[in-house]
């Protein structure tokens, strides 16, 4: 990490600290008042996702289906799989609770990033303790990504957009599906909504 003066935040992204086993006990012993900022979305949603991302790259692979079960008939999920296993939320949630309380994680809804990115922005400026900067008026909808984006400052002559990765058209997958997967993650789902204290409204 950069050297920082007192009066200054320094950030960092990683999205797979979350689910690195090692990563809550590394962070903790380099800082043990770090304040930590996890984005969350519907798992199955966030399977999907991942599933079109890897589609893009790696064409050939199984299907989303055939990665996400077992054995489908009995509707035996395969947590292996990561796009599956990084949304049981809760369980990742356990190993970060061993050092950090849950006042120094502060969770954003993936849908509410989008649906209103003013107002999780918000919260993230509070939880961090700094003055409200950021607000809708730095946000504009982009109809083509399908997702807000940030609008042009004066040091850029370009408004900020995710990446080309980002906003993909999902692959389509069997309503029947997304039902099984559903039915696994409601138990993860409670669990995590009762653990942080705050409902996502997954179901």
């Amino acid at each position: 990490m950069p050297r920082t003066l007192s009066s200054q935040i320094t950030m960092e992204k990683t999205p797979s600290y979350f689910v690195t086993r090692e990563a809550p006990r590394r962070i903790f012993n380099m800082s043990r008042d770090t304040k930590l900022i996890v984005v969350v979305r519907n798992p199955v949603t966030r399977a999907i996702s991942d599933y079109t991302q890897t589609l893009s790259k790696k064409p050939d692979i199984p299907t989303f289906e055939g990665l996400s079960f077992q054995n489908r008939s009995l509707g035996l999920v395969d947590t292996s799989w990561n796009a599956i296993r990084i949304g049981m939320y809760v369980v990742h949630l356990e190993s970060w609770l061993q050092y950090f309380p849950l006042s120094q994680i502060h969770f954003v809804s993936g849908e509410k990033l989008i649906t209103d990115p003013a107002g999780e922005m918000g919260k993230v400026q509070d939880f961090l303790g700094i003055k409200r900067v950021i607000t809708d008026k730095h946000f504009y909808f982009n109809k083509t990504k399908g997702f807000p984006c940030l609008k042009k400052t004066e040091s850029s002559t370009l408004p900020r957009c995710l990446g080309k990765s980002k906003g993909r058209t999902h692959v389509q997958i069997d309503p029947e599906v997304i039902e099984q997967l559903r039915d696994f993650y409601r138990p993860y789902n409670i669990k995590f909504y009762e653990t942080v204290g705050q409902d996502f409204r997954w179901e």
